[in-house]
């Protein structure tokens, strides 16, 4: 009898007790939404491509590039990062040698602004315009595969893309062995204009003024011309009236 009642009891305070168990957790909370790529994040991650990252934050590209990936209408980015390896076969002080606006044209050189994804480079048109500029003959990229292997040239350089380093359907980079140079890059940027020269004293001369030795000869024997002839008559008249 006893434990016929005490049956319900222990089954309404184990109830109870897994009720307050579970009302006392709270509940798991949701994983907050992901925000657009940071391209040095990404990079510093891979860990083998600092220079690259040192020329995208002194030209500012890592600035224009997240802030356009944050557009949603964007169409995206392709990068391809050579790694340090890379950066190490240029000729010794080639990279210290570039001006600012070289440096930049490089690093402009290796973005392409649209997103590519790997079965995209083998349908991609030639040359791929870059963030370089359109002109496709100082800043030349052209695509070619063979299977899955992307190969590209640039008429100085040729490489391989070697590995996905991040691919999210807006920006895609990949890691290629080789830096890209192109002769737009290599050519030394235009001296600036000469300021226009200063007009010559002779052109700024009022147009009765004498200009050279010749005509202030002329015109000192104009002047003192009258002078002589009176001298003559007089003369003249001193003679006759003496003979």
């Amino acid at each position: 009898m006893m434990k016929q009642l005490l049956s319900p009891f222990l089954i309404l305070l184990i109830f109870f007790h897994l009720c307050t168990k579970t009302s006392g957790q709270s509940p798991a909370s949701a994983p907050a939404p992901s925000g657009p790529p940071d391209i040095t994040a990404l990079l510093r991650k891979a860990g083998k491509y600092t220079t690259f990252i040192g020329l995208l934050k002194s030209t500012q590209m890592d600035v224009q590039i997240n802030s356009e990936l944050q557009k949603k209408s964007d169409p995206g980015f392709t990068i391809f990062a050579p790694t340090d390896t890379a950066f190490s076969n240029l000729k010794p002080g080639t990279l210290n040698s570039f001006t600012d606006q070289q440096k930049a044209a490089l690093t402009q050189f290796h973005v392409v602004p649209s997103y590519l994804s790997n079965s995209q480079f083998q349908t991609v048109s030639n040359p791929l315009r870059t963030e370089a500029g359109g002109d496709t003959v100082e800043f030349p990229l052209n695509i070619t595969t063979n299977g899955t292997q992307v190969s590209m040239t640039t008429g100085l350089v040729n490489t391989t893309v070697d590995d996905t380093v991040y691919i999210d359907g807006q920006l895609a980079v990949y890691e290629i062995g080789e830096v890209l140079l192109a002769q737009g890059i290599l050519r030394p940027p235009a001296p600036p204009p000469l300021p226009p020269k200063n007009a010559s004293p002779s052109s700024n001369a009022p147009s009765g003024s004498i200009s050279s030795s010749g005509d202030f000869s002329d015109a000192t024997c104009l002047r003192y011309a009258p002078t002589a002839i009176s001298y003559g008559v007089a003369i003249l008249v001193a003679l006759t009236l003496w003979l």
